[in-house]
């Protein structure tokens, strides 16, 4: 058993039937039309574990809200303890002690940071000064969010890939119950919390199955190998301390290494390290998708 950050769940071996890219220094070559990339569970959950360490305990002395958009009650908050730091799905929450709870969703290129390199502090827009030191949300498109909650958590997520909750039966439940095609329906946050764009290619790579297919069409074995793709890729990423292309960085601002053992994700016209087959991407509702037809059926 492992902490997740939001309850203990069972280890799943990450040994599999594919075989992974070793890692090369390289620079990975995305597509040319840039994409924008919202940080994914890996990523949160590197930033929350970090955190974790560095301020669980701290008492907030002071809220300096440098953005006007950003709307919170000063009263409720300062003066309060950070009594613990979680994640759910895509966001952070800072559970207040006594009562409530600071709630972030970091978007395209939000970062919670500690530590600011050169420049970077001008994109500040709310600084919570605590007794231990600061911490600066970093907001340079302004898309990022933060919250307060007096009960609890107010948004409506799906179940945890890393809690004992998703189980193959869960997956396969939901699976069965829609005809989308089954990798955006993997990244809908009310079914499944915390999966994106870039995890969800990989989990379908390392099962074999083509995105393109209707979720209601994954047949039993193809669940499980699924499952088994999805908690693995997921395990590993955050091992590596997430994915970075541009914009990601943990709490003190150091960049995730997933990128480099990424399979299909933004190597189009590269080789299938499985089959050798030439990875193509295709559109899915606005949003790019790497596959390789020759072993993803």
């Amino acid at each position: 058993m492992k902490w997740t950050g939001i309850g203990w769940r069972r280890c799943i071996p990450t040994s599999m039937e594919y075989v992974l890219p070793a890692a090369k220094s390289e620079k990975l070559r995305i597509n040319p039309s840039r994409e924008v990339r919202m940080p994914e569970l890996p990523e949160v959950e590197t930033i929350v574990r970090g955190l974790r360490e560095a301020i669980t305990g701290a008492t907030v002395e002071k809220l300096q809200v440098i953005d006007p958009r950003i709307s919170l009650p000063e009263k409720e908050i300062i003066g309060k303890r950070i009594a613990a730091i979680e994640r759910r799905g895509k966001y952070i929450v800072f559970k207040l002690a006594p009562s409530g709870a600071l709630i972030f969703h970091l978007r395209m290129s939000g970062r919670l940071l500690r530590v600011c390199a050169e420049g970077e502090g001008r994109y500040s827009r709310l600084v919570l000064h605590l007794d231990s030191g600061v911490l600066r949300f970093v907001n340079p498109r302004r898309l990022g969010t933060v919250e307060y909650s007096a009960n609890g958590f107010p948004h409506e997520l799906g179940v945890e890939p890393l809690s004992d909750a998703f189980t193959v039966h869960q997956l396969r439940r939901l699976l069965a119950g829609s005809r989308r095609p089954v990798k955006p329906f993997l990244m809908d946050q009310r079914k499944i919390a915390g999966l994106g764009n870039i995890y969800a290619s990989e989990a379908l790579w390392r099962a074999e199955i083509d995105p393109r297919r209707a979720a209601n069409t994954i047949t039993a074995k193809e669940a499980r190998a699924l499952h088994r793709g999805i908690v693995s890729v997921l395990q590993e990423a955050i091992e590596h301390m997430g994915t970075t292309f541009s914009d990601y960085r943990d709490s003190d601002g150091n960049k995730g290494g997933f990128q480099d053992y990424l399979a299909v994700y933004g190597k189009e016209g590269r080789k299938c390290s499985r089959c050798g087959t030439e990875i193509i991407r295709v559109n899915q509702g606005g949003r790019s998708t790497y596959l390789c037809p020759g072993c993803q059926k």
